[in-house]
């Protein structure tokens, strides 16, 4: 018996993947729970394995192809005789365009059109981008749901005068210089952080406003309580926390930071979950501290750090990186003396910090050297006011330069 192996959910408002690698071909024996494929999702990659032991009849999708959660992946033919199944003629890539689409789709064939509110993001964004409306594509995914094939389906249709613009995705001619090129396909994930970073600038009225920080009193505290920190909680004292729990000491204070825009309405959180930004091979992750309010500094540090490694190795889940309140970036780490970090939505506010560098200033009177750190805040103007990421920031400086509020809470 022939038993189909389907895209699994991927989680909350997740609606579609790429299948990144196939870890099978049709003929090979695979046992229960043997990992098959990868797929490549917004936010992280995940394995499908097999429900039932036998042989692969055939695999219904290509690499590279995207498929829609629910949407078969491969035939497993169950028992050790599944060897000599042949793939199910019906099985075709879903990635290619579907026959019944490949002509102009007449309103009358779909009255009500496409449920594009129901369809993917993905969808969706390609509809508007393509002014393409609902009436005109014919959807053949579940209680009328459109595809992205059905999109471009669509699209196909439409008379050439009358088809938007758009300008070309690579030059015209020839490259010069192809022969000293590489051209390498854009993961699903990069071009995620692509397009999500161009959307916050287009949708976000986004500011950015800085300060500096004085080190020194931080610095003095973590060089003094290190080695203790360390052999009693076994987790490294870092800068991190003492930023994540200055940042909540502003939030708590300026609700407005810890909000977002939903609709016509502002939703304001109070809880604190922190998004903390960490470079991968494959690009920048965001994965989110849980009620980081209630944590000690202990908690905060075995946190990140629990969730740097899990990024490192590729085993984020879904649940690691949704939902968060306000991210924390630290270019610093790349020496990066100032930067104006882009908002992370639906977050209305992000602390960009960096490098630590001696630098003289003024203090008493005297011209003294001291660790000083830029910090930037890039909040969305629509819902923060001046005033407010000014305070917010301020409020950071202050737990920072003199870190015993942090612990007595003033």
């Amino acid at each position: 018996m022939a038993v189909e192996i389907k895209v699994p959910a991927l989680g909350e408002s997740v609606t579609e993947a790429t299948v990144a690698k196939w870890l099978v071909k049709a003929g090979d024996s695979v046992a229960v729970d043997q990992p098959l494929c990868e797929l490549e999702t917004d936010k992280v990659t995940v394995e499908v394995n097999a429900s039932v032991a036998g042989t692969i009849a055939g695999l219904a999708v290509e690499e590279g192809a995207s498929v829609q959660v629910g949407g078969v992946l491969c035939h497993i033919e169950a028992g050790a005789g599944g060897a000599a199944a042949a793939p199910k003629p019906a099985a075709a890539p879903a990635a290619a365009p579907k026959p019944a689409a490949a002509a102009p789709a007449p309103a009358v064939a779909a009255p009500a059109g496409a449920n594009l509110a129901a369809s993917g993001p993905a969808t969706r964004k390609l509809a508007e981008e393509k002014g393409v409306s609902a009436q005109a594509i014919q959807p053949s995914g579940k209680d009328g749901r459109a595809t992205k094939e059905d999109v471009l389906a669509a699209i196909s249709s439409i008379p050439q005068a009358a088809a938007p613009a758009a300008k070309p995705a690579v030059p015209a001619g020839p490259r010069q210089r192809a022969d000293r090129e590489e051209r390498v396909r854009m993961t699903r994930l990069r071009r995620t952080i692509a397009n999500r970073l161009k959307d916050a600038q287009n949708t976000a009225a986004m500011l950015t406003t800085f300060n500096e920080v004085d080190m020194t009193n931080v610095m003095a505290l973590r060089d003094r309580l290190k080695d203790d920190f360390e052999k009693k909680h076994g987790a490294r004292l870092g800068f991190m926390s003492f930023f994540v729990k200055a940042c909540i000491a502003g939030l708590k204070e300026l609700p407005a930071v810890n909000a977002e825009i939903e609709g016509d309405e502002l939703v304001y959180k109070n809880y604190y979950d922190i998004g903390v930004a960490v470079g991968t091979p494959n690009g920048l992750v965001v994965p989110v501290l849980r009620d980081a309010d209630a944590l000690d500094f202990a908690g905060v540090e075995k946190g990140i750090g629990e969730l740097g490694r899990k990024a490192r190795d590729g085993k984020l889940s879904i649940a690691d990186l949704t939902g968060g309140t306000f991210t924390i970036s630290n270019g610093g780490v790349y020496g990066s003396l100032m930067s104006t970090p882009i908002l992370n939505p639906p977050q209305s506010g992000i602390l960009g910090m960096h490098k630590i560098q001696q630098r003289p200033m003024a203090v008493g009177g005297e011209v003294k050297i001291r660790p000083m750190m830029y910090l930037a805040l890039s909040y969305d103007h629509r819902i923060i006011d001046g005033r407010e990421a000014v305070l917010f920031l301020v409020r950071v400086k202050e737990c920072i330069e003199d870190p015993e509020r942090l612990l007595l809470g003033v």
